[in-house]
């Protein structure tokens, strides 16, 4: 983090000499007035959605914290010289420490500054590579809509890769999942940039129109809020896991995707073995913190696309789309080896802390339509499986088997 600060001062100090004694020195009044519109702008912004951002602020823990700063940013990479792109960085993020975010965090915030100026620099970069080299530089033409667009991918990614990186770092037990964020932040973060560039393009040609861009800006902020809290509706606070609720949702609406595709769904019950030993001998938060160590296990043997769901004490199901009663075995048997191998280290009642050495489950498997019609059939069929599991020894895995066909009472019984 040091190191990102200290590039970021010194690309802030060479371009103020670059403007002072580059080849057309000085800032043009045209530019001060620009400056002065987006500071304004930005800092309205920043107010009017003081409470989504503190709100959004409180909830961030091991994932990138995607704000709309960038839209005023970026818009002033294309009317301004560098030495003023910087200095409405700092401002803006001067003002969110003061009214949003609290001085707590400073150093967070100073590091984010850091990485939009990196990230400016670097898309201040790819734009005088692409033949434009005077401001205005919003996009007048096929090639020059694709200098631009070049330039706001470089600056995502710029931003993106250190904010991660620094996640990665600071966060040793965060998974690549978690520090990569949502994909719907990042889209927001990409509507902000074009926003950016139409922002631009308006106060370059028609400034009297930037105000009414301020009503999309605020509703565009607001749906960040959204995936926050769809996750926190559900999300096991305990785990990071689907609730019960949205597991209850989500199987019925799997199920019919599959009947409309003719497509299979499998099932994955789990129960841990003898759990309730661990939290009478360590303690209730050693067992909470053995739960989140197996709950990011099971998440990281599973495929893209499955649902994992803490549905009761230290009971844990899982939902494969598609899978095949072979996918579903190989997937329950990685997670059944992690698992055995799993060491996790807890706090005890005494203050002291102790190493778990495996975590065994026991495992019931059912494959949609194969043994079941309805979800509540497809659960109970997981369950039957789990519950012989259990009752053969534990640490294994069963597969629910299709019922047989009944047979009518004239039907005679034997060769098949």
């Amino acid at each position: 983090m040091l190191a990102i600060d200290l590039i970021a001062v010194t690309i802030t100090t060479l371009a103020v000499r670059s403007t002072l004694f580059g080849p057309n020195p000085g800032i043009r009044s045209s530019e001060w007035a620009a400056f002065a519109v987006l500071a304004a702008a930005s800092t309205l912004h920043l107010e009017s959605a003081r409470g989504i951002e503190r709100r959004r602020e409180m909830a961030a823990n091991t994932s990138p914290h995607t704000n709309l700063k960038c839209l005023w940013v970026f818009a002033s990479l294309l009317l301004l010289p560098l030495s003023l792109v910087i200095p409405l960085i700092v401002l803006s993020y001067l003002y969110s420490w003061f009214r949003v975010y609290g001085r707590t965090i400073a150093h967070r915030k100073i590091f984010s500054t850091a990485t939009y100026v990196l990230a400016s620099a670097a898309s201040a970069a790819v734009l005088r590579a692409g033949g434009l080299l005077t401001e205005p530089r919003v996009p007048t033409g096929f090639w020059s809509l694709l200098v631009v667009l070049a330039a706001g991918a470089t600056w995502w990614l710029v931003n993106y890769a250190l904010v991660i990186g620094a996640i990665l770092l600071a966060s040793p037990e965060a998974t690549a999942r978690e520090a990569l964020g949502e994909l719907s932040d990042q889209l927001v973060v990409c509507a902000g940039l074009g926003l950016g560039i139409a922002v631009a393009a308006l106060q370059s040609s028609y400034p009297w129109v930037v105000p009414v861009l301020m009503v999309t800006v605020l509703a565009l902020h607001r749906d960040l809020l959204l995936p926050q809290y769809q996750r926190a509706a559900g999300t096991d606070v305990k785990t990071g896991l689907a609730t019960p609720s949205y597991w209850a949702s989500a199987v019925p609406a799997e199920l019919a995707r599959a009947e409309s595709l003719r497509s299979t769904v499998g099932l994955l019950m789990l129960d841990l073995d003898r759990f309730k030993e661990i939290n009478d001998t360590y303690g209730h938060p050693a067992g909470d913190q053995a739960l989140r160590a197996v709950g990011e296990s099971v998440r990281a043997e599973v495929r893209q696309g499955d649902l994992v769901a803490r549905v009761g004490g230290d009971e844990l199901a899982v939902l494969l789309p598609g899978a095949s009663e072979g996918e579903v075995l190989e997937v329950a048997e990685r997670i059944r080896d992690r698992l055995t191998t799993l060491t996790v280290s807890v706090p005890t009642t005494d203050e002291r802390s102790a190493i778990i050495t495996g975590i065994p489950a026991s495992f019931g498997a059912a494959v949609y339509p194969d043994v079941a019609g309805t979800m509540d059939q497809l659960v109970l069929a997981a369950d039957n499986a789990l519950l012989t599991a259990k009752r053969g020894g534990r640490n294994r895995i069963v597969t629910a088997r299709p019922n047989p066909p009944a047979v009518s009472a004239d039907q005679p019984v034997g060769d098949a």
